[in-house]
């Protein structure tokens, strides 16, 4: 009875570890690909907005009173006059396709989503690619902008970027740990900046979201008890 009584415990163990580290997406369209009413263009608050502006699926972008001055853009053309905003310089060693774009000092809006399928008291890991670059036609150093993100009641600010006149940033990438406290979070981003500069676009890409690898603590239990285990059955077979 004691040693069905440990592998039971390790069973209920190894499904709660097995939970943690399940990558399965929790993040609707976090590479901004699915846009209504087209691409390359401000964002509405509301997917009923006008034909000028677009939506991202399973995204809200709000100021309070509009989409605020938030964009998707192509990154393909980002640097040239098709672009709905275009960028001084632009550089990327990957393909990111449709971007999200945002200007910290001119009525930024909050891009949200409501996140759900969450464990309470779980920890979960949130991963995105972020840039800065400058707009086109302004001059000026940019200094220390950054996404203020938030997750249920907590907010984190990813790494400062800053780049001269003209410059690019180039990619990087915020990897940020939070946990839930319901089932269901609202996930947001909010462009910021603490010093003023010449019209700042942060840009946000590859938004993904989930559940982190178990602490070094409860991998340690389950070897402990799986060698436990291991023990009682040898010293079972031995009486018998």
């Amino acid at each position: 009875m004691r040693l069905k009584s440990v592998l039971l415990s390790l069973s209920a163990i190894a499904a709660l570890s097995s939970n943690a580290v399940e990558a399965f997406p929790l993040i609707a369209n976090g590479t901004f690909e699915s846009a209504t009413n087209g691409t390359n263009k401000q964002l509405s608050s509301s997917p009923n907005g006008d034909a000028n502006r677009s939506t991202l699926a399973g995204w809200t972008s709000s100021n309070g009173n509009d989409g605020g001055y938030n964009f998707v853009l192509d990154s393909g053309i980002i640097t040239t006059g098709a672009s709905a905003i275009g960028l001084k310089t632009y550089a990327s060693s990957t393909a990111h396709g449709n971007v999200f774009a945002s200007d910290a000092l001119y009525y930024p809006g909050t891009l949200s989503q409501t996140v759900g399928g969450l464990t309470v008291g779980a920890s979960y890991l949130l991963t995105f690619d972020y840039a800065l670059g400058q707009q086109a036609g302004f001059d000026g150093a940019n200094l220390n902008n950054y996404w203020k993100v938030g997750f249920g009641d907590t907010t984190v600010n990813a790494g400062a970027l800053s780049i001269d006149n003209g410059g690019f940033s180039g990619w990087k990438t915020a990897s940020l740990a939070f946990t839930a406290t319901s089932a269901s979070e609202v996930l947001s981003f909010l462009a910021a900046s603490n010093s003023p500069g010449a019209p700042p676009f942060m840009l946000l890409d590859n938004v993904s979201m989930q559940a982190a690898v178990p602490e070094p603590s409860t991998l340690s239990l389950i070897l402990g008890g799986v060698g436990l285990a291991a023990f009682l059955a040898r010293r079972r077979k031995s009486k018998a």
